[in-house]
């Protein structure tokens, strides 16, 4: 970025017209620990704090009005490759049983009124269970579903998580209240005590209760929703099987409470949520994977990824560049291609429990700028091996432009890096 904010290459703002029906992009992982509702006509973008109601309503009803169900193509059959296709909203919120896998991630900043700083993240993830889809039973594990929570702690410099995990037969319980489900009219998923669901205007919620940690926040869009990849249709290697639907809403406002133990922390913060599903994501060489999804400071929004080989050489990267000038329109961004991304590690911190190294600092090429991101505490290593079977490192991280300026914040994840990725 140039000093004075505006994208160090005039290309990135987009010139092509926002299309009337939406596709979408693989998803890039994430997972682990386990204790967790369209979108208005454009209109010039504004400062957030200059935000109406009036918006907020829209950005909330525009995509059931853009993409009417009738332009929805036939179901996708479990096993074959995903296939671009229009996203109708809001069903595309909710699940996708008929897809292997599936996360739901809200991940942000927030501070109390002391100024005390925190990091959050609450995953709920799905997965198909292949060798039951045929099974009749109400008691047949049809999917799994799992959540991961986790708060950091910049004062002390620690991060916090749980994790929890379940069967599910893939169909609605008869009581909703501390049941096992997900839905499919919109975004609500369900594991006993911990939810997250997204409300007729908009606005997400989620609830985490644990004895080392809880999450009681509400999460209002400022923007519109981002269609990452090709209108939300997003490749993850060079085989045109390995891809996710991607959807993006960056830039949440969030309000509620973080508990740490017995302390409680009355909170206000800036979010960003992804929800992918896929039926095949990594390509065979790939162990794993390294993203980031930045809100920055003057309104813009930074989406970047890389899969990576053994070695640490790329296999595949993506991403995207949404200016604040375009804030409401989920299509009007600068889509990133495998060669205009280069990831390089800067500082490795390694972890004294799992001896793994991660790259806590890296350099990011994209066509938007080279940017700087770190850490803002080093251990923010997420051990899931109890639901996911996972273990990897999701975390704080400042975002700083060429000319060394912090421009945002939001959250690294790095996977792959303790053992092979499995989904």
């Amino acid at each position: 970025m140039n000093r004075d904010n505006t994208p160090a290459h005039p290309e990135l703002t987009p010139a092509h017209p926002e299309p009337t029906s939406v596709r979408a992009e693989p998803t890039s992982v994430r997972a682990e620990p386990t204790s967790v509702r369209a979108e208005p006509t454009p209109v010039r973008a504004e400062p957030v704090e200059a935000l109406t109601n009036r918006r907020t309503l829209l950005i909330a009803s525009a995509g059931a009005l853009a993409f009417p169900a009738s332009r929805a193509q036939a179901p996708h059959r479990p096993g074959d490759a995903l296939q671009p296709r229009p996203l109708v909203f809001p069903r595309d919120h909710g699940t996708h049983n008929d897809t292997r896998t599936e996360w739901w991630y809200l991940t942000g900043h927030a501070k109390d009124q002391k100024g005390r700083e925190f990091g959050f993240q609450v995953t709920f993830f799905r997965s198909r269970v292949d060798g039951t889809q045929a099974l009749q039973s109400r008691l047949a594990a049809r999917h799994l579903l799992f959540a991961h929570a986790a708060i950091t702690d910049v004062q002390s410099g620690k991060l916090l998580h749980d994790q929890r995990i379940a069967r599910w037969n893939g169909q609605a319980p008869a009581q909703a209240e501390r049941g096992v489900f997900a839905s499919e009219a919109d975004t609500l998923v369900v594991l006993r005590d911990w939810h997250m669901e997204r409300r007729a205007d908009g606005r997400y919620t989620t609830r985490i209760g644990g004895d080392q940690l809880s999450v009681d926040l509400s999460a209002q869009p400022q923007q519109a929703w981002l269609l990452q990849g090709d209108q939300g249709f997003s490749r993850k290697g060079p085989d045109a099987s390995q891809a996710s639907f991607y959807v993006s809403q960056p830039h949440l406002a969030v309000q509620g409470t973080l508990g740490i133990g017995q302390q409680r922390f009355e909170v206000t913060g800036t979010a960003w949520l992804d929800h992918e599903w896929s039926e095949a994501l990594l390509h065979p060489e790939a162990v794993g994977w390294d993203w980031i999804g930045m809100n920055l400071f003057d309104g813009h929004s930074l989406t970047a990824f890389q899969l990576r080989r053994t070695d640490g050489s790329k296999v595949w990267a993506g991403g995207s560049f949404r200016a604040a000038g375009s804030a409401q329109s989920p299509t009007d961004i600068y889509r990133f291609r495998p060669g205009e991304v280069d990831f390089k590690p800067q500082r490795i911190w390694t972890s004294p429990l799992t001896r793994a190294r991660y790259p806590v600092e890296w350099l990011i090429r994209t066509p938007a700028d080279f940017y700087t991101v770190k850490a803002v505490i080093d251990p923010q290593e997420l051990d899931s091996r109890q639901s996911t079977g996972t273990v990897y490192w999701e975390g704080l991280s400042d975002l700083f432009d060429s000319n060394g300026r912090r421009v945002g914040r939001g959250y690294l994840e790095m996977t792959g890096y303790a053992q092979r990725l499995v989904l």
